[in-house]
């Protein structure tokens, strides 16, 4: 294809589409992959015993439209009903089918910054105008100059990705007091921060609450996430979102681990958070101060970020490296693993450091 040719397949595509860069971070295999917050003790076991004995109708077969099995059991799971429960491809898919739900094009979605980074691409995506909004010096949300706004969605990650902090009740409750549209709630590390507002987002009439399968149940392969609010919120999601989301697979996986491994989930949570005190304590030994974290990550402060991930992936251990973080600067995200593969993750860092 020629140069003019490129040109002419570019401008084909939305205007909002081609200043959109594509989500790509590292993801080369490594040995030791620490850099996608992934459960590093495996897979919720029934899950694993599901996908393994599952009948080819569940392979050949258009899974239910819109997952009841799982949603049930996702109902159960948070203490709500049935009726307050979106599922969607990951919580990626439940994300971006809000965005799309309760916004027109042209209006705005606030979102603090440092935070995850696929929100101002969902926001383009749609149409939409992305608007960063620091995090206050105590890396808690900036109620105020959120509101200020006067964005149609406001969305809080909590904790928050990539720092681990948890945003402050108080000021979320002010969003959601003060919003003029809906505000979403992402809790995909929330079983980490042993907090649960999705238990009384169907209470609220502007509050959407989004979690997922992927962290603390393993099962990041399957992309099982779900959102939980008011009835109508959930149907104008599941409308914007469309039928067939979730495999029959996932589906029967997820809902047969919802039923038999809270005990296994909440056993290998509290391993993270155990793990993650000593983790952050090691590290101040090395000289470094990690940011207080709630979920199953360390995002620790570091000068070279790139160059020294680099070197920590050529010993066989990703993390992930963040340039220029607002407020924060350059560092390191470190996933959770067993102490054996936190002790191998600190060597490699004490050799890049040096």
């Amino acid at each position: 294809m020629t140069t003019a040719s490129r040109q002419d397949a570019l401008e084909l595509a939305r205007t909002s589409y081609r200043a959109i860069s594509l989500y790509s971070p590292d993801r080369t295999p490594c040995e030791l992959d620490l850099s996608d917050n992934t459960n590093l003790w495996g897979a919720a076991p029934a899950a694993v015993v599901t996908i393994r004995s599952a009948a080819s109708s569940a392979l050949t077969r258009y899974p239910a439209l819109y997952a009841p099995g799982l949603k049930a059991a996702l109902a159960g799971h948070v203490g709500v009903r049935a009726e307050n429960v979106v599922t969607g491809c990951g919580s990626d898919d439940v994300l971006d089918s809000a965005i799309r739900a309760f916004a027109e094009p042209g209006d705005r979605v606030a979102h603090p910054e440092p935070s995850f980074a696929m929100i101002p691409i969902f926001a383009r995506m749609n149409g939409l105008d992305p608007v960063a909004i620091p995090l206050r010096a105590d890396l808690d949300i900036d109620a105020d100059a959120l509101l200020a706004t006067g964005a149609r969605i406001i969305y809080i990650c909590s904790p928050n990705n990539p720092t681990g902090t948890l945003a402050s009740p108080g000021a979320i409750e002010r969003v959601i007091d003060g919003a003029p549209g809906i505000v979403i709630l992402d809790e995909a590390y929330a079983e980490f921060a042993g907090v649960n507002a999705a238990a009384s987002a169907p209470a609220r009439a502007r509050l959407l609450v989004v979690r997922t399968m992927s962290k603390a149940f393993g099962l990041a392969g399957l992309r099982i996430g779900y959102g939980c609010g008011a009835p109508e919120i959930v149907a104008a999601v599941e409308k914007s979102r469309g039928p067939y989301k979730v495999s029959a697979l996932a589906e029967q996986a997820g809902t047969n681990a919802l039923r038999d491994d809270r005990k296994w989930v909440d056993a290998h949570v509290r391993q993270v958070v155990e793990l993650r005190a000593r983790f952050a304590t090691e590290l101040g030994e090395l000289g470094l101060v990690p940011i207080r974290s709630h979920a199953n990550f360390v995002l620790v402060p570091v000068e070279r970020a790139q160059s020294i991930a680099a070197s920590m992936r050529a010993s066989g251990v990703a993390v992930r490296p963040f340039e220029g973080l607002a407020g924060i600067g350059d560092a390191l995200r470190i996933s959770i693993g067993p102490w054996p593969v936190m002790e191998r993750c600190l060597s490699a860092l004490r050799e890049a450091l040096a």
